[in-house]
């Protein structure tokens, strides 16, 4: 309620305007553009009303329409005024000449030299009118509502409306619903309980929207009036801020309802108790009654599940939000008899539907939670145990972090409950591997898990780019003096001390500018560690802190994005050079081949091959091959000339750097190293950069190795990033065959 002041004290809200002063002639009219299409005339003359043809500067247009009135004061010749609406192009041209009517009977006049607002305009009708003005207007608003309306037309029947003095009312309290509606609270004299189609005034897009009004008596408003409250239909296009009134059409005609300038508006979770307070005094039509109903028992942050009276009830274990509003949620839901319809995810406005989506699993240990309870005794007699759920969604809209998320149980008789989610916002790659991390390897339903929820909500979510956060040069860091080396520092000291060694060693790299980067959680540990073995070494080295890291390849992007060398060289902190000179070899190689990404043969300690190239398959099927020389002797292909290849390895390559930034980085849907690393090596190939391997540089380094106390999850990784790469390069693209230059 508004207080300070009474209703009925409340002042109109065009009262007061200073509005320059027109007068009308015998002779002439005054325009007035309503929108770009539209254009109001007043002037004095008897003409006929209805629908009248019309001639201006010589140009048909179709047909105005004309309102009369007799004069309240008439000023001879003239008896009567009229106002009339036509649609031309551009209304709001200058026009200088119109006829109204043909032949004889014709009426001829010139355009007053300035327009005149809606506001000037509809003061000239009220004035001129009297008591005549309001019928006029009445019929002038109904044609302005009539067809294709514009948010203007609707701002100028407003206008019409209250000048004529048919203000209804005053809306003085609006609120927003979970669902989409927009609750009205106010006082009026005509608005009679039912349904209304509204014309909603504002500074935003016209809306034209169904709208519920119920009545109950208020002692404050004035005669003849009474309170009402109004649910406006779901509609984007209805602001809470930007709403000033609505034109509707009630049993008397055309009102307009306009926003008290002390009203207030409150959220969608205050909403419904303010329905709620006032419901049981309600009268109307029973689907507006039901609708109000359903409104006051919409979502008010509380959980309700609990308070149900049959057996259901429900619970959240882990919900989690990663970049883009992608979800993945986890809990059981209790519901033995059956009694729930549906169960939608929403957050204001937009909602999806989980049911119908997610995947079940067996929680005996919801059942044992319950055994004891006497409504929940008999229902879990059958044995059956599959309470579990795991579902992945996104809501329409993407992620709105400000607003509450929360499930909604839709049971059978219609009645609703809901519980509130509050979600973990992680990277998916967090999220994901939490989730599975959760389930037993042994769970029957994990497979249909990985199938229907992990892999779909890893493809489909946003990336978390990794961020550059403190850049610390030691040493004098020349960029410019040759490609920059660019290391992903690993999780101690120890992972690339031996590694800046080797590079001291080389009179090639020793010279080579270095960037090392790391997450920013070990930075200040590492930092003065790495700082002393730069000095020593006398190397050029640039310390990089990272936030936002998953992986390895996510420290070589951030290392990329803190220089500016046109070319850079990507080594991962696993890997050794295979002797000296491998730096020279590699940018004399890119030289001869400007803009391509050139990489090295891996492999292991025991001079077998690990990786040395990703080859199209001989089979014509365009898949790509990884190992095809894996575990072959390292003389298998030291022999080999430069050999053109599908995709490079990014733990060793030299590359254009604006190729990296251009092709997005790296992808954020692997859980793994392997799948990511030849995901961006065939994005980058798509994109026209060429891929070559050099057998006769190469790298040592093993594997990642597996966590011993978690050999099925290793597995299960594995799996889910072969899945996941399948459903993104599946039809693969069209790779090239191996194609061997001497350089």
């Amino acid at each position: 309620m508004v207080t300070g002041q009474s209703p009925a004290a409340a002042s109109h809200p065009s009262a007061g305007k200073d509005r320059p002063s027109r007068t009308l002639r015998p002779g002439r009219v005054v325009g007035c553009p309503i929108d770009e299409n539209t254009l109001l005339i007043v002037g004095l003359g008897r003409l006929v009303a209805g629908d009248v043809p019309v001639e201006f500067d010589g140009e048909q247009a179709e047909t105005a329409f004309v309102s009369n009135w007799r004069l309240a004061t008439p000023l001879p010749p003239a008896t009567h005024g009229f106002a009339a609406l036509l649609t031309i192009d551009h209304a709001d041209r200058s026009l200088t000449k119109i006829r109204f009517g043909e032949g004889p009977a014709s009426a001829r006049y010139v355009f007053a030299p300035r327009p005149a607002s809606i506001d000037q305009a509809a003061v000239l009708v009220a004035e001129s009118g009297g008591a005549e003005a309001a019928p006029a207007i009445e019929r002038l608003v109904d044609v302005l509502m009539s067809g294709d309306v514009s948010l203007r037309k609707i701002q100028a029947a407003a206008t019409l409306l209250q000048t004529a003095g048919a203000s209804d009312g005053f809306v003085e309290l609006i609120g927003e619903n979970q669902d989409g509606a927009t609750f009205l609270q106010g006082w009026c004299h005509s608005m009679t309980p039912g349904r209304y189609r509204v014309s909603l005034v504002g500074n935003g897009t016209p809306v034209i929207a169904e709208c519920g009004i119920a009545s109950f008596p208020r002692t404050d408003a004035p005669d003849g009036a009474s309170g009402f409250v109004g649910l406006i239909d779901p509609n984007e296009a209805v602001r809470a801020q930007d709403f000033e009134g609505l034109v509707f059409k009630g049993r008397p005609g055309w009102r307009h309802l306009a926003v008290h300038p002390r009203r207030r508006v409150v959220g969608p979770m205050e909403t419904p108790e303010h329905i709620r307070s006032i419901l049981l005094r309600t009268q109307s039509a029973p689907d507006v009654l039901l609708s109000l109903r359903s409104a006051a028992n919409s979502f008010d942050g509380k959980e309700t599940v609990s308070s149900l009276p049959y057996p259901v009830r429900m619970g959240i274990d882990d919900a989690y939000e990663a970049d883009g509003g992608n979800l993945l949620i986890s809990g059981w839901m209790l519901d033995p008899d059956e009694r729930v319809a549906a169960v939608r995810l929403r957050r204001l406005g937009a909602a999806v539907r989980l049911d119908e989506r997610w995947t079940r699993l067996e929680r005996p240990d919801v059942s044992d939670s319950f055994s004891d309870e006497q409504q929940f005794t008999s229902a879990l007699r059958g044995g059956h145990h599959t309470h579990g759920f795991v579902v992945h969604a996104k809501l329409p809209g993407g992620d709105d972090a400000a607003t509450p998320l929360y499930l909604e149980l839709m049971l059978r008789d219609s009645r609703r409950a809901f519980l509130p989610v509050k979600p973990t916002r992680v990277t998916s790659r967090s999220a994901a591997l939490r989730q599975i991390g959760s389930i037993d390897p042994a769970n029957w339903a994990l497979s249909a898990i990985v199938d229907t929820q992990i892999v779909p909500f890893l493809s489909e979510s946003g990336r978390s780019a990794p961020v550059v956060d403190t850049v610390l040069d030691t040493g004098s860091f020349y960029q410019d003096r040759s490609p920059p080396i660019v290391i992903g520092a690993g999780e101690s000291e120890e992972d690339i001390s031996p590694l800046l060694a080797l590079l001291a060693l080389d009179p090639e790299t020793r010279r080579a500018p270095i960037v090392i980067a790391m997450p920013a959680e070990r930075f200040q540990r590492q930092a003065a560690c790495l700082g002393e073995l730069v000095r020593f070494y006398r190397l050029s080295a640039r310390l990089v802190s990272v936030t936002g890291t998953g992986d390895a390849y996510d420290l070589l992007e951030a290392g990329a994005q803190a220089v500016s060398s046109e070319t850079i060289v990507l080594l991962s902190a696993s890997l050794v050079p295979h002797g000296a000179g491998w730096y020279g070899k590699l940018v004399a190689t890119e030289k001869t081949l400007r803009g391509s990404i050139v990489s090295p043969v891996l492999a292991y300690e025991d001079h077998s091959i690990r990786w040395a190239g990703t080859f199209t398959d001989d089979d014509n099927s365009n898949q790509p091959v990884v190992g095809r020389y894996a575990g072959y002797p390292l003389k298998a292909v030291t022999g080999m000339e430069l050999t053109r290849i599908a995709a490079a390895s990014l733990e060793c390559c030299i590359m254009p750097r604006d190729a990296l930034i251009r092709a997005g980085g790296f992808s954020g849907g692997y859980l793994g190293a392997q799948e990511k690393g030849l995901d961006f090596g065939l994005r980058l190939s798509r994109s026209g950069i060429d891929a070559y391997l050099l057998p006769s540089v190469q790298m040592w380094g093993c594997d990642d190795a597996p966590n011993p106390d978690a050999p099925a999850m290793a597995a299960l990784v594995e799996e889910i990033d072969r899945k996941i790469f399948k459903r993104q390069w599946s039809p693969a693209l069209p790779l090239e065959k191996p194609e061997k230059r001497s350089v």
